[in-house]
C-alpha cells in the first residue's frame, strides 16, 4: 500500500509538471500567435476567412488559459504549498478540504477578475458597446443575441485582462526599479567594504550539502516509518474478527504508537530543515552573483562594461521620481503624464514622427513608455532575482512557491503583456488601423487611464520593493546581506562532518 501510495505521489507530480509545462507552451503559443495576427491585420497581410478562423480559436483559448486553467493550477500549488495533499485517503476518498480551499481560492479570483472591470472609464464601456441585432426571422435573430453576447462576455474579459496586465507590468517595472539601482549602487559599497573570497563561498556550500544530507537522511526515515504504519494497519485489519464495542474503546484509548510520534516529530524537523536550505540557498545564489561582480569590476574591461548599467540603474531612479512628481501634478493637471516627459520617450517619439510626420508623437511616446517597461524588466532581471532571492531568505515559502509556478507566471505575464501592448496600440493607431487592430480584439482602454493606471501602480511597486529592501536589511541587522551568518549553524556542523 504504501509503494502504491508513493508511486501515486511521483505520478502525480510528474503530471503536474507536465501540465504546467503544456500550459505553459500553449499560453506563449497563443500569445505569439495573436501578436502575429494584430500585426498581419494593421498592415493588411492576411486573408479575412483566414483570419477569423484563426481567431475563433486563438482567443477564446487564449482567455480560457488566462482566466481558468492558469489560475486553477496556481490555486492548487498555493493549496499543496500551504501542506494540503490531493492524494485519495486511505479509503479511497477525495481530499474534500484540498479540493474546496482550491475551489474557494479560484473562486476569489474569479471575483476579483471580474470586479476588474469597475476600474475601466464608463464612458469607454458605453463607447465600445454594439448595438442590437436587427434580424427579422426569429432563429436568425436568437443567433445573432447569442453571438453577441458571446462578443461581449469576449470584449469584457479582454478588457480585464489589459488591464490585469498593466498592473502586473507595473508593479515589476517598479520592482525592477528599484532592485537595479540597489544592487548596482548600494550592493558595490557593501562589496567594497566586505570583500567576498572563495572561503565564503566553500563554507556556504559546506553548509548546505551538510543540510540537503540530513534533509534526504530524515525523509529517508520517515518513508520507512510510514511503509512500517501501513504494513502493521493492513496485518491488522486481515487478521481482526471484530471486537465489538469494547474493540474500539480500547483502540481509541491507545494513543498514538512510538512509530506515529517519531513520524510527527521527523515531519517538524523536516519543515524546519527545508526552511534553513532554503535560506541556505537563497544566500548562496546572492553570495555567488556579488563574487562574480566583484570579479568583474577588478578589470578595466568590467569596469567599462558596467558603465551602461550604472547609466541605467540612474535612469531608474530618474523614472521613479519623475513618475512620483507627476503623480502629484496629476491632481491639478489630469493630463499630465510620465510619458509626455521622459526624454527616451520624447526621443523616441520625435524619431517616429520624422519617420511619418502623421503619426502622433505623445500617442507614441505613451506606446513606447508601455514598452520600455517590459525593457527595463528585462535589463534588470538579474537585479530582481537577487532581490526575490533576498525576500526569500526571510520567507523560505516564497522561493519554494515561485519555483514551482515559474513557468505558468511566465507565460502569464507574456499573454497579459501582448494583450495589454495590443490595446493600448489600438486606441493610438490611426481609424482605419484602429479598426482593423479592433477586428481582433474589440475593445479598447483610453489613453488617460493607462497612463494614471500604469504609473500608480508603477509607484506602489516601487514603494513595497524599497519597504522590503529596508525591512530586510533592519531584520538582517544592516543594510548589507550579513554573509557571516552561519545558517543555525549548518555550515560549522557541514565542516565538522567533511
Amino acid at each position: 500500500a504504501a509503494l502504491r501510495q508513493a508511486h501515486a505521489e511521483h505520478g502525480s507530480k510528474s503530471w503536474r509538471q507536465r501540465g504546467a509545462a503544456w500550459a505553459f507552451g500553449t499560453t506563449v503559443g497563443l500569445a505569439a500567435t495573436l501578436g502575429a495576427l494584430i500585426m498581419a491585420e494593421i498592415v493588411g497581410a492576411v486573408d479575412a476567412a483566414a483570419r477569423n478562423l484563426a481567431l475563433a480559436v486563438t482567443v477564446p483559448a487564449l482567455l480560457f488559459m488566462l482566466v481558468v486553467l492558469i489560475p486553477w493550477l496556481e490555486c492548487r500549488s498555493l493549496v499543496a504549498s500551504a501542506g494540503w495533499s490531493f492524494q485519495r485517503t486511505a479509503k479511497g476518498r477525495l481530499p474534500r478540504v484540498a479540493l474546496g480551499l482550491q475551489a474557494a481560492l479560484f473562486g476569489g479570483w474569479l471575483f476579483v477578475f471580474w470586479s476588474m472591470g469597475s476600474v475601466v472609464p464608463r464612458a469607454e464601456i458605453l463607447l465600445r458597446a454594439v448595438p442590437p441585432p436587427t434580424t427579422e426571422h426569429g432563429g436568425d435573430k436568437a443567433r445573432a443575441v447569442l453571438g453577441s453576447a458571446g462578443e461581449d462576455l469576449t470584449r469584457a474579459c479582454l478588457e480585464r485582462i489589459g488591464v490585469v496586465g498593466i498592473s502586473l507590468m507595473a508593479l515589476l517595472s517598479g520592482f525592477a526599479s528599484v532592485s537595479a539601482p540597489w544592487h548596482t549602487f548600494g550592493r558595490a559599497e557593501a562589496r567594497r567594504r566586505r570583500p567576498l573570497t572563495d572561503a565564503d563561498l566553500n563554507r556556504k556550500q559546506t553548509g548546505l550539502d551538510a543540510t540537503s544530507e540530513m534533509l534526504a537522511t530524515k525523509r529517508h526515515r520517515l518513508q520507512q516509518l510510514q511503509r512500517k504504519v501501513a504494513a502493521a494497519q493492513e496485518s491488522g485489519k486481515g487478521g481482526k474478527t471484530g471486537g465489538g464495542l469494547v474493540g474500539l474503546v480500547m483502540g481509541s484509548m491507545r494513543g498514538q504508537s512510538s512509530e506515529e510520534a517519531e513520524m510527527q516529530t521527523l515531519r517538524m524537523e523536516i519543515a524546519g530543515l527545508e526552511a534553513i536550505e532554503a535560506n541556505l540557498s537563497s544566500n548562496l545564489a546572492l553570495m555567488k552573483s556579488q563574487r562574480a561582480a566583484s570579479a568583474r569590476a577588478s578589470t578595466a574591461l568590467g569596469r567599462l562594461l558596467l558603465v551602461p548599467s550604472y547609466a541605467f540603474s540612474a535612469y531608474c531612479v530618474y523614472r521613479i521620481l519623475a513618475t512620483a512628481l507627476t503623480t502629484l501634478r496629476r491632481a491639478s493637471s489630469p493630463s499630465a503624464s510620465f510619458a509626455s516627459s521622459d526624454p527616451i520617450n520624447r526621443f523616441l517619439g520625435l524619431l517616429a514622427r520624422h519617420w511619418d510626420p502623421k503619426l502622433d508623437q505623445m500617442a507614441w511616446a505613451r506606446i513606447i513608455s508601455f514598452a520600455l517597461s517590459g525593457v527595463i524588466l528585462v535589463a534588470s532581471a538579474n537585479s530582481a532575482i537577487q532581490t526575490f532571492h533576498l525576500f526569500a531568505k526571510w520567507t523560505p515559502g516564497l522561493l519554494r512557491h515561485a519555483q514551482a509556478n515559474l513557468a505558468l507566471a511566465v507565460g502569464q505575464v507574456a499573454a497579459t503583456y501582448v494583450i495589454s501592448a495590443s490595446l493600448l496600440l489600438r486606441s493610438q493607431l490611426p481609424s482605419e488601423a484602429r479598426s482593423a487592430v479592433g477586428g481582433v480584439l474589440r475593445g479598447a482602454l483610453t489613453p488617460a487611464f493607462v497612463d494614471g493606471w500604469f504609473e500608480g501602480w508603477f509607484l506602489v511597486g516601487s514603494v513595497v520593493t524599497a519597504l522590503g529592501i529596508w525591512l530586510g536589511g533592519k531584520i538582517g541587522g544592516g543594510s548589507e546581506v550579513d554573509w557571516d551568518l552561519d545558517g543555525y549553524g549548518m555550515e560549522e556542523m557541514g565542516a565538522k562532518r567533511s
